[in-house]
């Protein structure tokens, strides 16, 4: 085991969000000594009881390794992660959410197995490290109605109520209201990740649900988990991700069979489970200069830590997520070396000194005309991004001790 670490400088966030996060910390005690409420109990037990009650559905279709990864998960989040009470509730919520997500998916394949006959081929695979550009790239992409993409509502929302024995549809509206939650209590994640729940986003919430750290590890310090799914065989996370996948395609039940568009920072480090799903992928490589990109992912970590965590150490993430981003950098080039599958890699900087010229080169290697349709669009959404003037609060790279260059 990972022992925990002492803490370090504490956090610093502007008085508003101190004032705000402080008062809801001291009402959650309150409630939880008053016995109004009931402290929330971080164990794979407390956890799936709750999951069941939310669903109906017994909690023995889960795989083992899934809930090996849930007990250290646990595990960490009471030994290492010094979580407050808001931190401890979100934790929770979360957990619980994503185990009935789980558990919800796994009970309608079974009603379902029709699921399993829709298509998924040849996605493009947005690969490269958080804060690289990896979202505009998804993005802009998105802008071409020829291609799939999933929706913010989708990945973290993914099953519609069942109520009289019918589907009610509440998906977006519940998105909504989580996201209103979330800028509340951080409003620093909305500059450094906007979006919407119709948005195209990342498929990270899938990733919550199969109990991997791709969401997690940016919100709480859990070395034994994450190291355990570093050293992991992914191949059976990344089929079922596959099958949410289909579950999106089912849901919608639409006849559009265009690709997907795919992008989570953690296929980097699961490039080969990942092609092992996904043989017949395209790859677009999207790079970034590496110092900016460590202190842009250390600042949103440090964010999302010092909101749940009443012990931040800003080194001691510096260093975790040099690690970390070294570790995505080597496994992606050894993947890329060994694959055939078509790609291109594309640089931050080329998008930014010349967007039409970088599209029009990923449109050859797709082998498809890049559209005067899709050409507006993707005009259009940078257009919008650049007045929307979202800047998040970005800390000097020395407050986690990482080299004044970057």
């Amino acid at each position: 085991m990972v022992s925990t670490s002492p803490c370090g400088e504490m956090p610093v966030s502007p008085p508003a969000t101190r004032r705000r996060i402080r008062l809801i910390n001291a009402a959650l005690e309150r409630a939880w000594a008053k016995g109004a409420a009931q402290r929330p109990r971080l164990d794979p037990a407390a956890i799936l009881a709750a999951a069941q009650r939310r669903t109906g559905t017994r909690r023995d279709r889960l795989p083992r390794d899934w809930y090996d990864r849930l007990t250290l998960l646990t595990e960490d989040l009471e030994l290492c992660a010094h979580l407050t009470p808001l931190g401890r509730t979100i934790a929770f919520g979360q957990l619980v959410s994503a185990s009935a997500n789980m558990l919800g998916m796994l009970a309608l394949w079974k009603r379902h197995p029709e699921i399993d006959r829709e298509r998924i081929e040849r996605p493009i695979i947005v690969v490269g490290q958080m804060r690289s550009g990896t979202t505009r790239m998804q993005r802009l992409l998105a802008c071409d109605d020829r291609f799939r993409y999933t929706r913010f509502y989708e990945s973290w929302n993914p099953l519609p109520r069942i109520a009289a024995n019918r589907y009610f549809d509440d998906r977006k509206w519940r998105t909504r209201a989580a996201l209103l939650a979330a800028n509340f209590l951080n409003p620093d994640f909305r500059t450094m990740h906007p979006t919407g729940a119709l948005a195209a986003d990342e498929e990270i919430g899938f990733f919550n649900m199969l109990m991997t750290p791709a969401a997690f590890e940016a919100q709480w310090r859990l070395p034994n988990f994450v190291r355990h799914c570093e050293a992991m065989n992914s191949d059976a996370v990344y089929r079922h991700f596959k099958h949410m996948l289909k579950t999106v395609s089912w849901l919608r039940q639409s006849l559009d069979q265009g690709p997907f568009i795919l992008k989570v920072p953690q296929f980097g480090e699961d490039l080969d489970a990942l092609l092992t799903a996904f043989p017949d992928a395209r790859i677009v490589h999207v790079t970034r200069d590496e110092d900016a990109v460590l202190a842009s992912s250390a600042s949103l970590v440090f964010s999302q830590m010092a909101m749940q965590s009443d012990c931040v150490d800003p080194t001691a993430i510096g260093q975790e997520w040099s690690r970390k981003l070294r570790l995505r950098q080597d496994r992606t080039a050894k993947s890329l070396a060994r694959t055939a599958v078509p790609r291109i890699e594309i640089a931050y900087s080329d998008v930014e000194r010349d967007w039409r010229g970088a599209m029009t080169s990923l449109y050859a290697m797709l082998a498809m005309p890049l559209t005067a349709r899709a050409e507006r669009r993707m005009e259009a959404y940078l257009r919008a991004s650049r007045s929307a003037g979202l800047h998040a609060r970005r800390h000097h790279p020395s407050h986690f001790g990482l080299a004044a260059n970057t």
